[in-house]
């Protein structure tokens, strides 16, 4: 099963010319913001992917986005760099995701939640840590494109439809069933496109903290608590916060900080 879903990997096509462009952009030292517009700009589905983002409940702005460069202002430019990525690497990976009961529109709710519980949790005072832990959470569900479509191509579907409606826990069902988890594909298809080892370390272990390197273990940790309670199955749902609240605990984390952000963000979502 696994060779094969590496040579599903292997014939995925290169990043989009976007992309490479905003890694060579964010690996400037000296960044020009005219430089991040122009690059956006050229890909109309990035754009209106960010003025939708932009302009959710998620952030509760009073008027309406228009510009790029308005979004950069009001979210910052690292900020806008993740969701652009995610929007064309999901561009890539897009396929039918109904083995886990959800639409394309609903994974990509959940990844911008995702985004925006990271935003409110990690302090901004520790910049570095936060801005690679947005990144990561934004991309970490990106192997279910992939092990959805193994699922139906090996017809798989029914069998895993009903395991995970008894279980009620993704990653339990994708170790039974495929004996691979998300996070391992997402860190392979990552290794594919040679993006930066940094973000491979921290999501390749999400799904099994226990065999990961101690230098990446609290960020998997924390990459861990916002999967769990972003669940793209189930996000923002009473089990799935609760059950990320204990997470935390157990990993010894800011707990108190993250209430703080979890009502925060529901109260945005309510109105």
């Amino acid at each position: 099963m696994f060779e094969n879903i590496l040579e599903k990997i292997e014939s995925l096509p290169p990043l989009p010319q976007t992309i490479i462009e905003i890694e060579e952009f964010r690996k400037n030292s000296n960044k020009e913001l005219e430089d991040l517009i122009k690059i956006i700009e050229k890909d109309p589905l990035c754009v209106t992917t960010l003025l939708k983002v932009s302009n959710s409940s998620l952030f509760g702005f009073k008027s309406k986005i228009e510009t790029v460069s308005k979004v950069i202002n009001l979210l910052g430019m690292n900020f806008t760099i993740y969701v652009a990525i995610n929007e064309s690497i999901n561009s890539i990976l897009k396929t039918d995701l109904f083995p886990y009961g959800i639409s394309c529109e609903n994974f990509m709710e959940a990844s911008n939640l995702s985004l925006s519980l990271v935003n409110l949790w990690i302090p901004n005072v520790n910049r570095d840590l936060k801005d690679e832990i947005l990144l990561a959470a934004l991309l970490q569900e990106s192997g279910k494109f992939i092990l959805s479509e193994i699922i139906i191509n090996r017809d798989l579907k029914d069998e895993f439809v009903k395991r995970l409606n008894e279980e009620n826990d993704a990653v339990k069902v994708e170790k039974e069933i495929l004996e691979i988890t998300t996070s391992q594909i997402t860190a392979q298809i990552f290794k594919h496109w040679k993006l930066s080892e940094n973000l491979i370390k921290m999501i390749e272990f999400v799904d099994d903290i226990e065999k990961c390197d101690e230098e990446y273990k609290q960020k998997a940790q924390i990459l861990d608590v916002i999967k769990t309670i972003c669940d793209v199955c189930n996000p923002f749902g009473d089990k799935s916060i609760n059950k990320g609240l204990e997470k935390a605990k157990k990993y010894n984390l800011n707990v108190e900080s993250l209430e703080d952000a979890i009502f925060i963000l529901k109260d945005r979502l309510n109105k």
